[in-house]
């Protein structure tokens, strides 16, 4: 009886076709970010050096980077994608990427 490949090894076998595939190594971050946080990030990490217009990956990175305790990195991350988003028309990612920055700044407060 043959078994069916996880989700994971097929996204392996997918990066090792396509390495330079922007979507590919998106998910592969996202696939490990629960059970391998630093595997993650070298992932988002690589997006994030050679494919910077993939909007989708800032917000993801900056939060990742929050769970690791690097709130520096994370501020870095999330000012670029909102510059990067910006420039591309995604109004909506903007919108969600500040307020992480807001939040990871401490200026996510609520009126009581």
């Amino acid at each position: 009886m043959e078994t069916q490949p996880s989700r994971l090894q097929q996204l392996l076998a997918f990066y090792q076709d396509e390495p330079n595939d922007p979507f590919t190594i998106y998910a592969l971050a996202t696939e490990y970010k629960a059970t391998e946080p630093l595997r993650a990030l070298e992932y988002f990490q690589k997006l994030l050096l050679e494919h910077s217009d993939y909007v989708g990956t800032y917000y993801h990175a900056g939060k990742l980077l929050e769970q690791l305790e690097k709130p520096d990195e994370a501020e870095k991350v999330y000012r670029e994608g909102l510059r990067v988003s910006r420039q591309a028309g995604q109004m909506h990612a903007a919108s969600e990427l500040q307020q992480a920055l807001n939040q990871c700044m401490g200026l996510d407060y609520e009126d009581d």
